[in-house]
């Protein structure tokens, strides 16, 4: 398994820099300033690279295969009347009770559980997941790492040698992508523009225009009544909302939509999204429970924390989330048989999330279970490099005796993370390593 390193900027990704180019905007054709030029089969590699890490970052999926399915019909059935209906579009509903939702570049489209509960039906659901098809349409997430420092890293994504280590320098890279996209921050006009987008396409899907309008109100709603810290750190953080945008989509719709907005095949669909959300709905509770739940943890109360966790167990059973982050305060407690059924059963339920294979593994890894922990480790590294799990899965390497695979891992830490507890205690290693 050798870790193979990529150079930030090689001489296939040179070839794409270009002094003071232009790329055309797709939606209103004109020409714009680039720092480098990504063709739409890049743009789709570099979304088809971070969307895996994005999720991971964002909990992982929410286990509703019914709700997943609903959402990506309504996604596809906006993003197709758009103007770049070729693009491989993917839609995920994401297990973060923050409302929130993104875009990464080639069509790549997530909406968390957080903001799917806060709608009311399915023209509004069309409106939130048309605007970042607009953001994707327009390139906007293109043109934010134009701006940005995410420059270098985006072209290394592109760049980047195929078939190297899942947890090498490439899929490090292609997660600090993921962080640095979702970070991103639209301009105002960027908001406006992927508002007026997102309502052409709803329109064209056949969704009445008022769901954009009423979408826009209770946001409007939410920020004049004291918009709670989630939405703050989530929708409103990377999407700035304000009043003017609001009373500009209003008059676009009145001015290019009026007839639509009083025809009756135009639709809102209420029913079929409440019915679809009837499964969310059943959790809301137990998901409440959770997130004060890590309040009370990020506040030192871990007995406390855990017994909310319990509490929100009973309440939602067979979360793996909330399994997950009961596991993580057993360990937080030290109390490592505890916190083994739980995690356990986490995998069970959802396989694919790296926090829930990262904290089996080190259960395993404290029990002296060496084969296992080196399993589950190596697959939370496979779904999201982390220092701590790059650090234990050395750690289980070097228990298996493979120490040139550990001492290697190590020293990838050390370079990746200097900063980091975990990478000064990787490079301790590295030294005691060589001076044996």
């Amino acid at each position: 398994m050798r870790i193979t390193s990529v150079r930030l900027v090689s001489v296939a990704a040179l070839a794409w820099l270009c002094t003071a180019g232009c790329a055309v905007n797709p939606v209103t054709g004109r020409q714009e300033l680039a720092l480098f030029s990504v063709s739409p089969s890049q743009e789709i590699q570099l979304g088809k690279e971070a969307f895996p890490k994005a999720v991971q970052q964002m909990g992982g999926e929410y286990a509703d295969k019914q709700l997943a399915g609903y959402v990506n019909s309504v996604g596809l059935r906006v993003a197709r009347v758009s103007e770049r209906p070729e693009l491989p579009y993917e839609f995920r509903v994401l297990n973060d009770s923050t409302p929130n939702a993104f875009a990464l570049p080639g069509g790549y489209i997530a909406i968390t559980r957080g903001l799917l509960a806060s709608l009311e039906n399915e023209a509004q659901l069309a409106a939130v997941l048309g605007h970042e098809v607009g953001h994707v349409t327009a390139r906007d997430s293109v043109q934010g790492m134009q701006r940005g420092t995410l420059l270098n890293v985006g072209l290394a994504v592109l760049s980047a040698a195929t078939g190297s280590s899942a947890y090498g320098t490439a899929a490090t890279q292609a997660g600090q992508l993921a962080a640095g996209l979702l970070d991103n921050r639209f301009s105002r006009d960027q908001e406006r523009q992927a508002d007026r987008l997102g309502v052409d396409y709803m329109v064209r899907a056949g969704y009445n225009p008022r769901g954009s309008i009423q979408l826009q109100e209770f946001f409007y709603r939410t920020v004049e009544g004291g918009a709670e810290p989630m939405w703050l750190t989530g929708l409103f953080r990377t999407h700035p909302f304000s009043k003017e945008r609001m009373q500009d989509l209003q008059a676009y719709v009145a001015q290019r939509y009026p007839a639509q907005t009083a025809d009756s095949r135009f639709v809102l669909n209420a029913q079929p999204f409440q019915r679809a959300i009837a499964g969310l709905k059943t959790t809301a509770k137990g998901y409440e429970l959770y997130d004060k739940a890590r309040e009370q943890e990020a506040q030192g109360d871990v007995s406390g924390a855990i017994a909310t966790y319990l509490q929100a167990a009973a309440a939602a059973p067979d979360q793996s989330l909330i399994l997950t982050g009961l596991g993580l305060a057993y360990l937080r407690a030290q109390d490592v048989r505890a916190a083994r059924p739980h995690f356990a059963r986490a995998v069970q339920l959802d396989d694919n999330y790296y926090l829930s294979r990262l904290g089996l593994g080190m259960v395993h890894l404290e029990l002296n279970e060496i084969p296992a922990a080196v399993g589950h480790l190596q697959k939370s590294m496979d779904l999201l490099p982390t220092d701590r799990g790059g650090y234990l899965l050395a750690t289980g390497y070097e228990k298996q005796g493979r120490t040139a695979q550990a001492l290697e891992l190590y020293e990838q830490i050390a370079k990746a993370y200097p900063q980091s507890s975990v990478g000064q205690a990787a490079a301790r290693k590295v030294t005691e390593m060589r001076g044996k």
